[in-house]
């Protein structure tokens, strides 16, 4: 396998070092094949959101494994996720299932497009929406710079209609919509993917105003944030709807999936229902559509998020004070059950702020915390993740190891 690995972030390149090779995972916790054990804040990317191998997600998943693992033709699960998914993100009318949250913001894409009958989309500097060629595309420092391939073998064709603007900076945002040639803007309403940066209120609210005033859509990308901030996602936390919505992650409780959805005017376009093609064998298969099912029943429990966004500022106060104590300068932040820091002085309010960050303190940092025995994110560009599993002691013991390597680096 080309690094080792079956996705490039799992290879420590940013850090140093060894990967880790899981053996298994439970709770908060994950083993490996040498016998070690972790606290583990990377949740899988994302969607252990109520721990790993939650004993009723994997009871109901070996009930339907029974049944076939897929089907390749309709089945109730697909509608019972489906009216949970609209019943909680205020944007979703209508959903289409996917397999992966890049195949989700392929189909995203492509509506959009048609819908408006545009071509140019608007993204954000630092902000990942999966590896289609359409986004591999770096932002290079000016306001409005067009896009170039940021990968070999995107062609220069690819990427000549993705423009790009700078996070929480609603003026890059109108300077590039102003001719109103624009189909989608599309932002990650809390960004995981250069670390985290936490938006302001005012920059959603203006990115929303100005798709008004130019007749662009509004895409949220909530394959990280969606059912992981608030139930609802980063639009309910924030109270800013964008007009269509890609998902991923938690919806499928650790299983592949992906989903985009939005206003039924717009998802009316996408086939069958209308001329938008979009196809997946395994969409909709009944394992992801169970494990999905069972976690969104134990986050729509009340208080769930509030659990986890009181854990995420226990841990990233903690984490900060340990730096200022022994002389590091350090920023980050928390919104639910996602959470960062960075070894900078704040605040980071996007990827050209993030750049500035110590990368090789975070690489011994991210060492001396491993040794430890408590496993973050290999990467000062990806963001942390709490979950439900998570105790007090668990958080205490990271704090305790927090302050020891802060000391040491």
């Amino acid at each position: 396998m080309p690094g080792g690995v079956s996705s490039p972030v799992r290879a420590f390149k940013s850090v140093g070092g060894s990967p880790i090779v899981f053996d298994r995972v439970k709770g908060s916790k994950a083993y490996d094949v040498d016998g070690n054990t972790y606290i583990d804040y990377v949740g899988t990317w994302g969607p252990a959101i109520i721990g790993h191998a939650d004993d009723k997600v994997l009871e109901e998943v070996k009930k339907t494994m029974d049944k076939g693992t897929s089907f390749g033709a309709p089945c109730v699960l697909e509608n019972e996720l489906a009216k949970m998914v609209i019943d909680a993100v205020p944007s979703v009318e209508m959903v289409r299932f996917t397999n992966s949250g890049t195949e989700a913001c392929m189909g995203m894409l492509r509506l959009c497009r048609a819908y408006t009958s545009r071509e140019k989309i608007v993204k954000f500097e630092g902000c990942y929406h999966g590896h289609a060629d359409s986004f591999l595309v770096q932002a290079g420092s000016g306001v409005a710079t067009l896009g170039l391939p940021d990968s070999p073998g995107v062609p220069a064709s690819s990427t000549k209609t993705t423009l790009c603007a700078t996070y929480n900076d609603v003026g890059s945002v109108e300077e590039l919509l102003k001719e109103g040639d624009v189909a989608a803007l599309i932002l990650e309403p809390v960004v995981g993917n250069s670390g985290f940066i936490k938006p302001t209120k005012e920059f959603l609210q203006g990115c929303r105003d100005l798709c008004d005033k130019y007749g662009t859509l509004l895409v949220f990308d909530e394959v990280m944030t969606g059912f992981r901030v608030a139930y609802g996602g980063a639009q309910a936390y924030f109270g800013v709807t964008p007009d269509v919505t890609t998902m991923g992650k938690v919806i499928g409780g650790g299983m592949p999936v992906g989903a985009y959805g939005g206003r039924r005017d717009i998802m009316d376009l996408v086939a069958p229902a209308g001329p938008m093609y979009q196809a997946g064998t395994l969409s909709g298969n009944p394992l992801a559509m169970t494990a999905g099912i069972e976690t969104l029943k134990v986050l729509k429990q009340p208080g769930q998020h509030d659990k986890l966004e009181a854990a995420s500022k226990k841990l990233v106060d903690g984490i900060l004070a340990h730096a200022k104590a022994n002389g590091h300068a350090a920023t980050g932040g928390y919104a639910g059950g996602m959470f960062g820091f960075f070894f900078c002085e704040g605040p980071v309010t996007c990827f050209a702020d993030a750049a500035k960050a110590d990368m090789e303190k975070f690489g011994r940092w991210h060492a001396g915390m491993l040794e430890r025995g408590i496993y973050l994110a290999p990467s000062s560009y990806e963001a942390g993740f709490m979950s439900l599993a998570h105790t007090d002691e668990d958080i205490e013991k990271t704090l305790e190891i927090a302050g020891e390597v802060m000391a040491m680096i």
